[in-house]
């Protein structure tokens, strides 16, 4: 049974969910209109190290944009949140003349991520890049340029479409910088591919929700995955106040599976590189008796695909004909619909999260 969409349909959450596909298109042409990349990018940050910075979301989306920065353009490339470059600034040990950072803040008006980027930009001498969903913010005036995606800003306090769409832009700026044609076109046919898939996922994750109570979620991933692990964590404590954790998938094993039993949700982001070891790990899960959700785009081989449609409890699908990092985007929104309807379900409004403000501004 159900959850009951017609309570919902008006929820500025669920629509920022289900839009997401359409409004990564709108991105891309925005991206491509304005010849951002070309004016962000130059010749002297080639081979320069990169650092991507946030708060919260922002932090966890910043990891996997670092993944994608690493993996493309063979780049230096890490994340760190906000509050180490305010705390401990001599960790970065960064060489302000060939270094960028990236500062990344949904609203722009974040006061830590305002306070790092004035760091980065005017005490380390550090060329820093905004980007945001909102136009004429406070960010701004402390970068040296700005990427703005206001096609996917949001009313709702939880991103959703504003994490999906700024990762994407991030990740167009990493294929531009490696002249990477493929990772563009990829990002294209997945922008285009995704929305005729985004119902009947929000379908399968409505009915596996409505019929399963748990004590306690756990989600999983690795490399780029892992990121959006942290995200789907999240995204489950802010809109259903339940208990959840992640893991890096082969670490799980290493003492942390003993929480596992039948009240135990356990999200697989399978990667196509790591799929068959991830797949063991979630058929040993299964054996420890947890409920357990696999997400993954095309089997890697005919074994891989028998062990995870024969352990996985729900196995969800991309099906979208592109490499792995163009899936990053479409991967984390099972786990946004896993918070949304888990919220529903506990008679929660998702639009109006228990103790969160859309911003976080400090004195």
């Amino acid at each position: 049974m159900g959850l009951g969409s017609n309570h919902y349909e008006h929820s500025s959450t669920w629509n920022e969910i289900l839009s997401q596909g359409t409004v990564w298109q709108s991105v891309l042409s925005q991206l491509d209109r304005d010849n951002t990349a070309e004016k962000i990018l130059g010749d002297n940050s080639r081979g320069a190290s990169w650092l991507f910075v946030g708060c919260g979301t922002s932090y966890y989306l910043a990891q996997a944009a670092a993944s994608s920065w690493t993996t493309t353009t063979g780049e230096s490339a890490r994340a760190v949140p906000a509050s180490e470059i305010l705390l401990y600034p001599q960790l970065l040990k960064m060489n302000g003349s060939h270094s960028r950072a990236v500062v990344i803040s949904r609203s722009g008006r974040t006061s830590e991520a305002i306070r790092a980027a004035q760091v980065l930009k005017r005490d380390l001498r550090i060329h820093t890049i905004g980007i945001t969903c909102a136009q004429g913010s406070e960010l701004a005036p402390q970068c040296d340029s700005m990427i703005v995606v206001s096609a996917a800003d949001e009313k709702s306090t939880v991103m959703t479409r504003s994490f999906t769409s700024m990762l994407i832009s991030l990740q167009y700026l990493a294929a531009k910088q490696a002249g990477d044609a493929n990772f563009l076109a990829d990002l294209r046919v997945m922008a285009h591919g995704f929305p005729s898939r985004t119902a009947s996922i929000a379908k399968q994750m409505e009915t596996f929700v409505a019929s399963h109570s748990f004590d306690d979620y756990v989600f999983f991933g690795q490399g780029p995955f892992y990121g959006l692990a942290q995200e789907a964590a999240l995204k489950v404590m802010e809109m259903s106040c339940a208990y959840s954790q992640f893991f890096h998938t082969l670490e799980f094993r290493h003492g942390p599976k003993s929480i596992v039993s039948p009240k135990t949700c356990l999200m697989f982001f399978l990667s196509p590189k790591g799929q068959k070891d991830e797949a063991e790990v979630l058929a040993e899960m299964s054996e420890l008796g947890g409920i357990t959700i696999a997400i993954h785009n095309q089997a890697t081989g005919a074994q891989a695909e028998e062990k995870i449609a024969l352990e996985a409890n729900l196995e969800i699908q991309l099906d979208l004909p592109v490499g792995e990092l163009a899936t990053l985007a479409p991967y984390i929104v099972p786990g946004q619909l896993m918070g949304f309807f888990n919220g529903i379900r506990k008679g929660l409004n998702p639009d109006e999260p228990k103790n969160l403000t859309r911003v976080v501004i400090l004195d």
